[in-house]
């Protein structure tokens, strides 16, 4: 595949036969769903970094975020671009792949392998488009659980992630407290606020509203909802980032003109950089996938099957937490850490918690921000100790 502007063929042929390892499940393997239901046959993508021990005990899960996938720290198929977690992930770095064995899955419903709406249902021959069922950030975890089974793996030496990535790391301590050492969700909340589902909802009604999206039959179709999928990632990105950065980068500072052209064009900076990010998501992403993983992070909360009380999602809890947030994070606030962090005192779990000075709001954990690299380090030397693992600097297997 040739770098730059991705055609939708490209885009087909990631989701059908992704570059990355999959493994795949057949009908008599079928995954249960917590709407109802079951999924097979399905597969899962994934991408791993170092190697696996002799015991299996050297093991880090690292789960994207909402538009991310399981290139973390290599060069993305579709853009050409590197991996969206190289600050964090590579020799020497906090997540180091000479000491770990690294994995990285595409969650269910997304669109570079792992089954999602792009796949093709084999009921009809075409893209399951809305016809997939509704999954949930639990069906992605119990999807990513089958995935740790066939490594043989039985305990995950940490599981890490920001967003909807740290939604996974607290749904797999949750749901698998035996199988996780160690966890560390960033910039995240065990439940989504109104503000953020009404978010969600004004990019799902963009992508709907596109002529083009055909009632979600865009592929069998030949078009592509362009325009409303590039209009909802335009709002999303506005909330990744805080007013202090966009000022800092942008202010009022007009776009390769010294006066405004009294038009509708992007007469500003902030305007053309917004049109840019739109323009260049819906080449690498799936319309369809969009509705379905904002819709799995609106249901999340982690408190619902249990009276409500957050507390006891984490009961006789034996993981090891680090919750990060960023000041500037609007999107999830630090207050939202700070209710996490105190439902795991409740529990009686070992937590410490970091709230990182930064005006580059909730996309920090994607950034090259100097004190989340040392949290990180400092929090997986630790537990690495504590399991018993090699120190920092000895890469010994």
């Amino acid at each position: 595949m040739t770098h730059g502007a991705a055609t939708q063929s490209d885009r087909r042929n990631e989701a059908i036969d992704p570059s990355s390892a999959v493994v795949r499940f057949g009908a008599d393997a079928p995954l249960a769903l917590e709407g109802g239901g079951t999924l097979g046959p399905w597969a899962i993508a994934y991408q791993t970094y170092g190697t696996l021990n002799a015991d299996r005990s050297n093991a880090i899960l690292l789960c994207h975020a909402l538009t991310g996938d399981q290139h973390v720290a290599n060069e993305n198929p579709v853009t050409g671009k590197p991996g969206w977690w190289e600050t964090m992930v590579g020799p020497g770095k906090p997540f180091d792949t000479e000491r770990f064995f690294i994995i990285c899955s595409n969650v269910l419903g997304s669109c570079l392998g792992t089954t999602g709406p792009a796949s093709i249902n084999p009921d009809t021959g075409q893209a399951y488009a809305l016809d997939f069922p509704v999954v949930t950030i639990r069906d992605m975890v119990n999807a990513q659980a089958r995935l740790v089974d066939h490594f043989g793996i039985d305990t995950l030496f940490c599981v890490a992630g920001g967003s909807m990535g740290g939604m996974q790391v607290l749904e797999w301590a949750a749901t698998y407290p035996q199988r996780v050492f160690a966890a560390m969700p960033i910039a995240t909340a065990a439940k989504h606020t109104a503000q953020n589902i009404a978010f969600h909802e004004v990019g799902r009604q963009a992508v709907m509203a596109d002529p083009d999206w055909r009632k979600g039959r865009y592929l069998e179709a030949g078009t592509r909802p362009e325009k409303g999928l590039a209009v909802a990632r335009m709002a999303a990105h506005i909330t990744y980032l805080s007013e202090q950065a966009l000022h800092r980068k942008f202010g009022r500072n007009f776009q390769d003109r010294s006066a405004p052209t009294f038009s509708f064009d992007a007469d500003f900076e902030v305007e053309s950089y917004l049109r840019y990010q739109g323009r260049s998501f819906v080449e690498r992403f799936d319309a369809n996938s969009y509705l379905f993983l904002t819709r799995a992070m609106d249901y999340f909360d982690l408190a619902k099957d249990h009276g409500g009380v957050l507390a006891r999602a984490f009961q006789n809890a034996k993981t090891r937490f680090c919750v990060v947030s960023f000041t500037s994070d609007w999107l999830f606030p630090t207050r939202d850490s700070r209710a996490i962090v105190h439902a795991l005192n409740a529990a009686g779990a070992s937590v410490s918690f970091v709230e990182i000075e930064t005006d580059k709001g909730h996309d920090a954990f994607l950034l090259d921000v100097p004190e989340l690299f040392k949290t990180t380090r400092g929090f997986i030397d630790s537990a690495a100790r504590a399991r018993g693992l090699p120190a920092s600097g000895d890469s010994a297997l």
